[in-house]
């Protein structure tokens, strides 16, 4: 008889032990995060005017600071997954859209960096600086911002 009180405690003990287990999943990590200068008070962009900044069809700040925006490479996934969900363009469609720009002169693309650390770099440097970076990027004090 003493056998089954034991019994029962060890299943118990298992049974909470495998729920730890799922609920304990690492969660996956986004494809890219919108970042700022930890200056800017925007805590949250819609979709569109990102779209807009990143096309330089705007170029303030509602605090009427100059936005700088800055890619990362073309050949990057990070800044395929920021083209196609937020300015809902291949890259190769906005490296066409930067050369008629600059073809009539209006205008030059943002810079284009090599790696999530300088595009950090460059954020932190500029107040007005909006760029993105992969889910696993090291923020090194820049502001992650909600994209709507």
């Amino acid at each position: 008889m003493r056998a089954f009180p034991i019994l029962a405690l060890t299943f118990a003990l298992m049974a909470s032990a495998l729920s730890a287990n799922v609920s304990a999943e690492p969660r996956a990590l986004p494809l890219y995060r919108v970042i700022v200068n930890p200056s800017n008070p925007t805590v949250a962009l819609d979709r569109s005017f990102l779209e807009d900044a990143f096309l330089k069809k705007i170029s303030h700040w509602p605090s009427d600071q100059v936005i700088r925006p800055v890619d990362l490479e073309s050949g990057s996934r990070t800044r395929r997954a920021f083209s196609e969900y937020v300015l809902r363009r291949a890259v190769d469609a906005v490296k066409g859209y930067w050369q008629q720009r600059i073809f009539s002169g209006r205008d030059v693309p943002p810079p284009e960096l090599d790696t999530d650390d300088d595009v950090i770099k460059y954020v932190l440097k500029y107040e007005g600086a909006v760029g993105y970076v992969s889910g696993a990027a090291e923020l090194n004090g820049t502001k992650v911002v909600t994209v709507r």
